[in-house]
């Protein structure tokens, strides 16, 4: 199983030095989910692991050898990334794109095979969204054409799977429609390694999570042992409250704002029902 780390690492855009002499290994067949608040590094950092930012100082490796020194089209069998807000040429069928996927596999001498279009086929099929394939992609929900995009990177076959805020600009229940079927991915044997910034969602979600701020990993581990009140203190600057969530047991956070209770008011009072499981979960 491919193993992704990063030693020294140093990413910038142009003068702007985002991440400097960070250190990271990635756990190979677990879902990593990097956390922290806007413009911490998060996004860059996957850009780095992915080679889509070359680093000004250390490097990143997949097993062992440094991924720059990696012919581009092999590197695109062994990871593939999902950039946030992907765009596709006007009136490109959802066949189409998930096709895109197989390319790094072509050669002058193999064009598209029968196996090229199984894969594609069973990419679809994993992500549901057969029945759209000879639709334009633009005339998809947000869900349905981020499912589509994450068939094209699963057609690409590549052991190591990296999403840029995959659940952005989706309602609640595409966000766990994409967040199962990541899952179900992971599962099968995919490293996978996404941005999100639901700290409930990566608890539920991530075996691994990575908390960032100005462009340094504050800490690392399994969510019971990052998801504390005086990390969610540290990195994003907010009071919180955790407690284990109801239905899995994994920590979830509860910030706090100006006051400890919300109004969830009639006539002025918190309606004693619902005061009292949040005083539960909120109680130390």
């Amino acid at each position: 199983m491919n193993r992704l780390y990063a030693e020294n690492l140093a990413l910038a855009y142009d003068s702007n030095l985002i991440i400097s002499g960070l250190n990271l290994t990635i756990p190979a067949g677990k879902i990593t989910a990097l956390v922290g608040p806007n413009g911490c590094g998060k996004s860059t950092l996957l850009r780095g692991l992915a080679r889509l930012l070359n680093p000004k100082h250390g490097h990143v490796y997949l097993d062992g050898k440094a991924i720059h020194t990696v012919p581009t089209k092999e590197l695109a069998t062994q990871i593939g990334i999902l950039p946030q807000s992907p765009v596709a040429p006007e009136g490109l069928t959802v066949h189409e794109l998930v096709a895109q996927g197989r390319y790094p596999h072509q050669s002058w001498f193999q064009q598209w095979s029968q196996a090229d279009e199984a894969i594609t086929q069973q990419s679809m099929e994993i992500t549901n969204i057969v029945k759209f394939a000879d639709r334009p992609l633009d005339t998809l929900s947000g869900g349905q054409r981020q499912r589509a995009w994450i068939a094209m990177a699963l057609a690409q076959e590549t052991e190591i799977l990296l999403l840029d805020e995959p659940t952005t600009f989706l309602d609640l229940s595409y966000q766990i429609e994409v967040l199962d079927l990541l899952h179900e991915l992971n599962e099968t044997g995919r490293t996978i390694i996404m941005v999100l910034h639901d700290l409930n969602q990566a608890c539920r979600y991530a075996h691994n999570i990575v908390a960032m701020r100005e462009g340094q990993i504050c800490v690392q581990g399994e969510p019971h042992d990052v998801m504390t009140e005086a990390m969610v203190a540290d990195v994003f600057r907010v009071q919180a409250r955790i407690a284990p969530d109801p239905v899995t047991g994994t920590p979830m956070c509860f910030p706090l704002g100006r006051t400890k209770m919300p109004r969830l008011a009639h006539n002025g009072h918190v309606a004693q029902e619902t005061a009292e499981p949040i005083r539960a979960a909120l109680a130390h």
